[in-house]
């Protein structure tokens, strides 16, 4: 474009010189020449006009020349002004968010099916997830949640708890897959034991039953009798030991939620599982190990990782896209974060670009501005020269009337 300006305004004086040679041949000559001359002085005057702002004409020291580089500080501290009083003030932040609906844009973005298959979008949500477990220090993160659930679970009368879901869960009738559960598991426990079971009734046995052998058919006795209860009592709904067992169930509740010894027992016992180096062991463990599946989840070969991050996006854009209550809370959200970030850093952001502004050399800031504006401005040289032009065309016309 510099060239194009540039190679239209030596068009003009040649345009010039050869329709001066001429100007008795025709007397549109005249209004060719008078066309020329005025082009070649427009195109000059916007030349320097343009060349002043950024650097000296011809490289001669006319004053209010090299306007930019000279007024650099000048400039940062203006850019800087305007920066915070027209965006960087809380009103302005809080009036501008106010009429965005971000939360409903960003959900209809990603609810998009294109957007959650978005190759990129899934790595860079399954990356960034990855640097984040990544960065997380095991030690100190287990300790604080860890930290956390203990100082909650301490404030928390357990046993009153504890007591209602058990009522509940008789009141319901769920508390009968549980002795179910039970029954089922003494017997596993018997089946494991049936050599302790036999050493008991063997020592027990006297010495008649033990020289004759019947202290070994006792002990069969003593098992399969065991093992009959145990089946009648599961198959049996209303086998007489269930009702005993929920009749304990019930008494065990009541007492959670009415026995103050019971509740001091149960709270007792909270407090040592709690300080329990064991349990706070089996914590950090749990934690290392999802962190450790979850890392290996996103960075899958098979793509698993990233599916479900694209699924999960997916379900969240719906929810934002669909939900007006839930855009409401994060368009508050996204609001106070904008007008805090402004109100508590405003004043540094303003600061970092007068201060980049100012460190930036002649040259520098030059070949910004220039490169950001530069076609318009030779734009702004083409049509000088146009306009010169025409406006000697027209006082040649107008001297010719005259």
């Amino acid at each position: 474009m510099r060239r194009t300006a540039t190679g239209l305004i030596v068009a003009m004086a040649v345009l010039f010189i050869v329709s001066g040679r001429y100007l008795g041949l025709h007397p549109s000559i005249g209004y060719v020449h008078a066309f020329a001359e005025a082009a070649m002085v427009g195109g000059l005057a916007d030349w320097f006009a343009v060349t002043a702002l950024f650097r000296r004409p011809l490289g001669l020291p006319i004053p209010h020349t090299a306007i930019i580089p000279v007024n650099k500080d000048r400039i940062a501290e203006t850019m800087a002004g305007f920066l915070r009083d027209n965006f960087l003030t809380p009103a302005v932040v809080g009036r501008r968010m106010g009429a965005m609906n971000l939360a409903k844009a960003l959900g209809t973005y990603l609810a998009d099916p294109k957007a959650a298959n978005d190759s990129r979008i899934r790595a860079g949500a399954g990356e960034l997830a990855v640097e984040v477990l990544e960065s997380l220090d095991p030690d100190r993160l287990g300790g604080q949640v860890r930290s956390g659930i203990k100082s909650q679970l301490e404030k928390l009368d357990i046993a009153p708890l504890l007591g209602g879901m058990l009522s509940a869960m008789i009141a319901d009738g769920r508390h009968k897959p549980l002795i179910d559960k039970i029954i089922r598991w003494t017997g596993l426990v018997l089946e494991d034991n049936e050599e302790m079971v036999r050493d008991i009734v063997h020592r027990r046995a006297n010495a008649v039953l033990r020289f004759t052998g019947l202290d070994e058919r006792l002990a069969n006795s003593v098992i399969d009798g065991l093992y009959k209860l145990l089946a009648e009592v599961l198959v049996d709904p209303e086998h007489p030991i269930r009702a005993k067992i929920e009749e304990g169930l019930e008494e065990f509740a009541n007492g959670l939620r009415e026995d103050p010894e019971l509740q001091e027992r149960v709270e007792r016992l909270k407090r040592e599982l709690l300080n329990n180096p064991a349990i706070s062991d089996w914590w950090q463990g749990v934690w290392e190990r999802l962190r450790g599946n979850l890392i290996e989840s996103i960075r899958s070969s098979g793509g698993v990782g990233g599916a479900y991050i694209g699924e999960t996006l997916g379900e969240l854009g719906a929810a934002l896209r669909d939900d007006e209550r839930l855009q409401a809370q994060v368009n508050r959200f996204a609001r106070r974060t904008a007008v805090g970030i402004a109100t508590r850093y405003g004043d540094q952001i303003v600061r970092l670009v007068s201060e980049t502004v100012r460190r930036w050399d002649a040259q520098t800031i030059t070949d910004r501005v220039e490169s950001a504006v530069g076609r318009d401005l030779q734009f702004i040289r083409i049509n000088g020269t146009l306009v010169g032009g025409l406006v000697g065309v027209t006082i040649h016309a107008i001297d010719r009337l005259l």
